[in-house]
């Protein structure tokens, strides 16, 4: 076929007329690139045309020789040679034919490592070249004319730029640009420079002490387990529910405190210290995240607290948005995490952000507890296919796995399959199911060999053949043995599966343990001589803790149900006590009790707000505390501060509610000081109820406390009962209310009397001190709580 016919056949199919080729030369003068990638696409279509036309008339025409497809093969592959070294262009049509498809799914990738670019694999199909093939305009001069015969003058000798070449977009797809620049930062963040860390544990045990009403019992959770993980590899402990992957996990990654465990456990031939903390990422199964947060302030927070202090602010900032970009999650950057009652991200997004706050330090060791549960499966191996990338940037990454699909399974490096704490298997994931066929377990019908695998765990052999060793230990008749269909039972299966393992492959791969490792001196020393930094300063972290704080809470304390509660409140009260001031003493009784209810209701309504907040926050400060984000005092001065002005603001609206409409002592010297002193009454209360929270940490308990004490407190306030016995009138000196009844009465009454209703004004300094102390007694109290409490394992 002549250049003129492939041309009209092309034209034919592309509608290729004069006006559009004069409305394509400008694309094709500026973007010669993405044009041969359009032209590379018609000229595939065109080529499957024709041979499926020839398949049509095949038996028409066995005695031609060359067929129009055949020539037009030749011509194509003519092109693509002219594009090729001068050494492949007398290939034969066949082969270059071939090459066609080859060339069509090779990724668009930079040849040379100077060039500091990297496409991502794009969603949609697309056509692709080497830059170094597309270097040369006579090449694709001499391609452009050998197929459409035209050439253009703009081609005679371009070359493609690099920068040009990584902001070439082959399609309008706004995706595609989303995916260019999400590559680039990918790979500048996995390029930075890691420690290498060598993980392996030897003969690992674990028990749990269960303490009950009357005794104490210990229960074995792990028995012997050996492994081994190098940097680039990603390990999956894998096991049916109650096996120990959980506890195997924490306990590899430091997060197991008590002395209950026992074999060796080393990192690159050392122990764990303190100092590997700043070099470990920890994933929890459940997504530990504040839910009014949104997915970029998520992980700027975590930047800041976490890298190191010799990054500035900006830095920070900007790695921050590296990882969004690297994990995909541009597109919801600016959303909420949200929660139960908040909607927010996708349960596989809420996973990436989780990744994210951990592979922000570019850790070595990466650990995750279920990544994948409760997702599904495109959504799954999304998240594996960024472990490996993870993985391939030279870190060591370990992570549990409940039932992964098939795909899913193959996507491992190596695998540990326990069953009821004990090693059932440890090797490469490619050599697992050769090793039980060895052992005589083996499938009969086509099955995931995760699923196989897990069946064998739990002792179940439907489906599954079994050697007649284990045949043989079923006696006839013992129940314990054999189940009613005749086949062993899962404690014989169990039994013979951990007897098999430990003679066929426990030894040896104790002996590879025992290898030093293949890492330099200077390595080791530098993990064992590092010290404990902080990524901030005291002052650093509190500020940053103190904003998180502020954003993370304004949603709770200015819902429309708070509000309303409050003004609805301060009206009715206003209305009972419509313009009830007086300059009579005794017709100031009824005056008397509206105040005493302010000190009551600003002093039960923060006491039952605190209890909830270390309680609900206590997965959040195990997890955070657990990686060093923060010191312990300078997230709970953050915490408690960062509530004041939120504390101020409802109370200010009630008041000017109530004061103006029961008509209270008209100067503004007056309204002040009763807002200063109900402002120390919320946060004397406010301190007794994190006291409460932090010492017991259960919200029943904490609960009922609460109730009795601020019962108690409000009885001996000094309105219900004026002369109280003597042996426990201290109790009125313990009570807020009483210290904040008689600030209010004094600063309302004292230029009226001395006595108000049974109670005598004083000048106020001994009730501000008690409050002050109150202030700082019970949030020091809360503080020592919180420095006792033991970090959840796995937190």
């Amino acid at each position: 076929m002549s250049q003129i016919q492939l041309s009209q056949s092309l034209g034919a199919h592309m509608q290729l007329n004069h006006s559009s080729h004069i409305s394509l030369s400008p694309y094709i003068l500026h973007k010669p690139f993405t044009f041969m990638i359009k032209l590379q696409q018609l000229l595939s279509l065109h080529l499957q045309f024709n041979l499926q036309k020839m398949e049509k008339t095949a038996n028409s025409t066995t005695s031609l020789l060359r067929t129009k497809s055949d020539q037009l093969v030749e011509t194509i592959a003519a092109a693509l040679g002219a594009m090729k070294s001068p050494a492949s262009s007398g290939d034969a049509a066949a082969d270059s034919s071939s090459n066609l498809s080859r060339i069509s799914s090779r990724r668009l990738t930079a040849a040379s490592p100077g060039r500091n670019t990297h496409i991502r694999k794009s969603r949609s199909a697309q056509l692709k070249f080497d830059v170094d093939d597309l270097s040369g305009g006579a090449a694709l001069s001499r391609a452009s004319s050998a197929s459409l015969g035209f050439s253009f003058s703009g081609f005679a000798s371009f070359t493609v730029p690099a920068d040009d070449f990584a902001d070439s977009k082959p399609f309008s797809d706004d995706e595609i640009a989303e995916n260019l620049e999400a590559g680039r930062l990918k790979k500048r963040l996995q390029s930075e420079p890691t420690m290498p860390i060598y993980l392996k544990f030897t003969d690992v045990t674990y028990k749990v002490i269960l303490k009950g009403m009357t005794s104490t019992v210990e229960k074995d959770i792990l028995y012997g387990i050996n492994g081994s993980v190098a940097p680039g590899e990603v390990l999956a402990l894998m096991g049916p529910s109650g096996s120990g992957k959980t506890s195997l996990l924490s306990l590899l990654g430091g997060r197991v405190r008590e002395p209950a465990h026992g074999g060796s456990i080393t990192y690159n031939d050392q122990p764990y210290s303190k100092s590997l903390k700043c070099r470990i990422g920890f994933v929890t199964q459940d997504d530990v995240l504040f839910p009014h947060l949104t997915v970029r302030e998520t992980l700027t927070y975590a930047a800041r607290l976490r890298l190191p202090k010799s990054l500035t602010k900006e830095e920070k900032d900007k790695r921050a948005s590296d990882v969004i970009y690297e994990l995909g999650l541009e597109s919801c950057q600016d959303t909420m995490i949200g929660g139960s009652f908040v909607r927010g991200v996708s349960g596989g997004e809420r996973k990436r952000v989780c990744i994210g706050n951990e592979i922000i330090i570019n850790p070595s060791l990466l650990f995750l507890d279920e990544p994948t549960s409760g997702l599904d499966s495109t959504t799954a191996l999304r998240i594996v296919d960024t472990l490996h990338d993870i993985a391939e940037a030279g870190k060591t990454v370990v992570t549990t796995i409940h039932q992964p699909s098939s795909r899913l399974f193959h996507k491992f490096d190596k695998l540990i399959l326990l069953g009821k704490g004990s090693l059932l298997y440890f090797g490469k994931v490619s050599e697992a199911m050769v090793y039980f066929s060895s052992i005589g377990c083996s499938p009969l019908i086509a099955m995931n060999p995760a699923e196989f695998m897990l069946d064998l765990a739990n002792g179940n052999i439907t489906d599954i053949s079994v050697p007649s060793e284990l045949e043989d230990r079923v006696q006839i008749g013992d129940s314990t043995t054999e189940t009613k269909s005749g086949k062993p039972a899962p404690a014989v299966v169990h039994e013979y599966l951990v007897e098999a393992y430990e003679a066929r492959v426990d030894e040896s791969e104790k002996k590879k343990l025992k290898n030093p490792t293949p890492v330099d001196d200077e390595i080791k020393t530098k993990l064992c001589s590092a010290k404990r930094e902080w990524g901030a300063s005291w002052f650093e972290q509190y500020s940053i803790l103190f904003c998180r704080g502020l954003k993370e809470r304004r949603h709770d304390y200015f819902s429309w149900l708070r509000v309303t509660q409050v003004l609805a409140t301060a009206a009715i009260l206003g209305l009972l006590w419509w313009q009830s001031g007086s300059n009579n003493p005794k017709e100031l009784q009824d005056q008397a009790g509206l105040l005493f209810f302010i000190a009551v209701f600003w002093g039960f309504f923060p006491v039952f707000t605190a209890i909830f907040t270390f309680p609900q926050e206590r997965a959040m400060l195990s997890k955070e505390r657990a990686a060093d984000m923060y010191r312990l005092s300078a997230y709970f001065v953050a915490r408690t501060t960062s509530d004041l002005p939120l504390d101020l603001i409802l109370p200010i609206l009630f008041l000017v509610v109530v004061y103006f409409l029961a008509g209270l002592r008209m100067n503004a010297c007056s309204f002040f000081l009763t807002v200063v002193t109900v402002f120390l009454c919320i946060i004397a209360a406010q301190g007794l109820g994190l006291a409460i929270g932090a010492t017991l940490m259960d919200l029943k308990r904490a609960t009922t406390l609460a109730s009795v004490t601020v019962m108690t407190f409000m009885l001996a306030g000094g309105y219900f009962v004026k002369n109280v016995p003597v042996f426990i009138s201290w109790l009125r000196y313990l009570s807020f209310n009483y210290h904040t009844y008689k600030l209010l009465l004094k600063v309302q009454y004292e230029h009226i009397s001395d006595t108000i209703n049974g109670v005598r004004i004083d000048n106020g300094c001994k009730e501000v001190g008690a409050l002050l102390a109150m202030v700082i007694g019970y949030r020091l109290l809360a503080y020592l709580s919180l420095r006792r409490m033991k970090l959840q394992p796995g937190a």
